[in-house]
This record gives structure tokens, sequence and C-alpha cells, in this order.
């Protein structure tokens, strides 16, 4: 089957997106992708089709490319965006260049488009040898997925059953031009040593080893999904919370989990975690034991790259952003009739006939007591145990204070409102989303 032919076979699914974009960097592999979709579209009804260039600016020879791009997509009759993005320096340049890139693809996609990029079947095998050198479990064995969801569209990779050989030959019985990346040639870059050095060697030994790893990555796939499976499983009793519907945290019970095997916690915790923070490495897991063998009184907590798993009352709790800072003091209550924003703390509303006097807002510093009907005055640790609210709560739950005297506690049934019940304290927390409420 020729490889137009293959190609439109991969493109299937994607027949009726609203655009079609392809990640246009000037090298042989998305040249010839883009040669490719513009003889289909000559005979073929497909989306509109254009091609996005992005300059790294990161070294000299780059500066050229984006003219050599421009005059290919003249040629092929295709829009091209050469879009220019700044690298934030750091421990990896390759990762701040990837999320710089891949960000700017984002800026062009609207609801539903695809974006094109060119990964053949040899970078998949050297995907899945860099990172099994790495030491990595099934998930990362599992290669470069075949699309998956980016920003508000998906990103494609139709080649990946294609070799490099049969990329470059078609290329050159079409007498395309492309640029070489001299970065390419530093074995010093753990990628280049495995594309220039080790992958040759394997295929002198065996010329099908590429083929072969893209099918083990493949299979890894098919283990790795029904491990997800197995998964949602464990964890369909563990989400369950209806002690504090109110607050919008991902949490699981630890009674549930507890009764899983060790391989299996760590499994669920993993699909659980995944959409949530990067997954640590597995010497790193040993901060999940702790947690769940710490004492039950303890109150031990498990950071990870973008955020910390409480531990609280039998609950597991996934905390992030504005939950990981103490909220700022809040000012008075100037209109009890409109919703007040907390900063750094989410909203508090009034429900019902307001108050009357001076109404404040504040946080528990220790000490503080609330008058509660037919119990006397109570303070407010003995309040919070008997409700058993989380301890990273109590700090930053709203407190209603009315001419200097304490009055409500927001959302706790039967101490957020008047004993008449003419009015009630809501409070709607902060989400997780890196302080977005």
């Amino acid at each position: 089957m020729s490889l137009e032919a293959r190609l439109l076979s991969a493109l299937a699914p994607w027949r009726q997106a609203p655009a079609w974009h392809v990640a246009f960097s000037g090298g042989l592999d998305s040249t010839v992708l883009l040669h490719l979709l513009a003889r289909l579209a000559r005979r073929e009804a497909l989306p509109p089709l254009f091609a996005i260039h992005v300059h790294h600016g990161l070294q000299a020879a780059a500066d050229a490319w984006p003219a050599h791009c421009q005059k290919v997509c003249g040629e092929l009759g295709i829009p091209l965006r050469v879009l220019r993005v700044k690298v934030d320096s750091g421990p990896s340049l390759e990762r701040a260049a990837r999320d710089a890139r891949y960000a700017a693809f984002i800026s062009q996609m609207a609801a539903g488009d695809a974006l094109f990029s060119a990964q053949h079947r040899d970078d998949q095998a050297e995907t899945l040898l860099f990172r099994l050198l790495r030491g990595a479990g099934v998930r990362g064995l599992t290669g470069m997925p075949a699309s998956r969801a980016l920003g508000p569209g998906t990103l494609v990779r139709p080649l990946l059953q294609m070799s490099r050989a049969e990329l470059e030959a078609y290329g050159r019985a079409e007498g395309l031009c492309w640029v070489e990346d001299p970065s390419n040639a530093d074995t010093a870059l753990a990628r280049n040593f495995l594309r220039r050095d080790i992958l040759p060697a394997l295929h002198s030994r065996w010329p099908r080893a590429a083929e072969s790893m893209a099918r083990s990555a493949a299979h890894l796939a098919e283990a790795d999904a029904l491990l997800g499976e197995l998964a949602q499983g464990d964890l369909q009793d563990a989400r369950r919370c209806d002690e504090f519907p109110w607050l919008p945290l991902p949490s699981l019970d630890m009674h549930a989990l507890g009764a899983l095997s060790p391989a299996r916690q760590r499994n669920a915790l993993r699909h659980w975690l995944a959409p949530l923070t990067s997954l640590p490495d597995s010497d790193h897991w040993a901060g999940w034991d702790d947690l769940r063998d710490a004492a039950v009184d303890a109150k031990p907590v498990w950071r990870l790259a973008n955020g910390e798993l409480h531990r609280a009352d039998g609950r597991l709790w996934w905390l992030a952003g504005d939950w990981l800072v103490a909220p700022a003091s809040s000012p008075a209550w100037a209109d009890p009739g409109q919703p007040l924003e907390l900063p750094g703390n989410g909203r508090l509303e009034l429900l019902g006939t307001p108050p009357g006097g001076r109404l404040e807002v504040r946080y528990r510093q220790g000490g503080e007591v609330l008058e509660v009907a037919g119990r006397g005055h109570r303070d407010l640790k003995r309040l919070f145990n008997e409700v058993r609210l989380p301890a990273f709560v109590r700090g930053r739950l709203p407190l209603l204070v009315i001419d200097g005297r304490l009055s409500a506690l927001a959302n706790l049934p039967g101490l957020d409102g008047s004993r008449q019940g003419s009015w009630r304290l809501r409070w709607t927390p902060p989400t997780n989303d890196q302080g977005l409420s």
C-alpha cells in the first residue's frame, strides 16, 4: 500500500475536523507529511489545511528556516503561520522548548481542530528505548500515542506506522528539499546518541528492531489500558464522599484503598493522580507508604510536583493552588446583600435576610468560641472535631463576626446561621486549579 493510502487511512477519524494543522519544522519528516497531505487534498475532500512553523530562537541556523518553510508552503499552496516563542531557561532546555512549542500550537487551534505531528516508527522505537533506560513503568513504555487531546483539539501522529527510510525514499523520489538541524549531530544529547549510535547498531543485527519495539509499545499500551480499567474499578467506591459535598477537592477513602494489595494501591493512585500532577519515580513512592502507615492521630503530607496529598479522618485529599497558601485577611463585608470575594479563598454569600450590625469575615486564630443553641458556648476545636472537619480546612473556613461576636461558621449545618433560620452563611471554596476558583 502506498504512503498516501496508508496516511489517508490513518487520518480517517479526523476527516470531519474543522481544520487540519501541520507542525512544520522544515525537516524531512514534516516536509514529507505536508507534501503527502497537499497531494491528497487535490483529490480528496479534506478539511482546510494550514502549516505552523515555531521558531524557538535557540540557534543561528534556525533563523533561515522560516523562509525555507515559506517557500515550501508557497509551492504547495498551503498557508503558513510562523510563530516566534521565548523558551524559558531551566533544568531541561529540551522540555522548555517543547512546552513553548505546544503552547504555540494550542494558540492556533479552535475547538475540534487536529494538529498533525510527523513522528514515525523509528521515533517510537527511540522513545521506547529512552524511557526503558530511564526505568519507566508500563505507562511510560507505551511510547507516543497515535493521538491525544491537545488544547481544544487533538494531536495526531499519522506516521507512526511508517519508517524513516520510507519517508526519506519518498522525499528523494519526489525531489523534496528539507533542512537539517545541526543540533541533531550532538551525541552528547541522550536522544541523539540513541538515534545515531545505538539504533543503527541494533538495526545492523536485527533489521526489524524498530518495528518490533513499536509492536512492544502497542502491547504495553493494551496492558496499560487494562490496568486503567482495574484502577477505575478500585477507585469507584473510594471516590464517594458524602460528608463534605461542598469541598471541590479530589479525595479517596483510605479504608477502600487499604483493602487493596500494595501493587493495586499504587496502580489506582497512578491513574487518579495522572491528571493532577507529574507522577513520582519508583524511589519516591515511599512517600505513599509513609502517609498510609502514619499513626491515626498524625497529619501526614506527601508532597508531589504540582501539589500535596493530605490524610484527614480516614480520607486522602489532593491539595494544590490556593489550598497550599494561607488565605489573605478579608475586608469588612460592607454589603452583605452581595457575595464577598475572599482573596485566595473562594467566595462567601449570605442566604436569606442579612443580619444587622457590622459584619466581618475572619479566620481561626485559636481560642474562638461560638454560642450554640441549647449547649452554651463551645470552642471551635471541639465543634470541628465533632463534625470531623479536615484539618487543612479549619484554618480557612470563613467565620462570620457580627459587632465583634462570632456568630456563624460557614457551611456547617446548625452552626452556619441564625437561630431563627433567617439567614445562612454559604462558602464556595477555591478549586485546585492553580489558584483559580
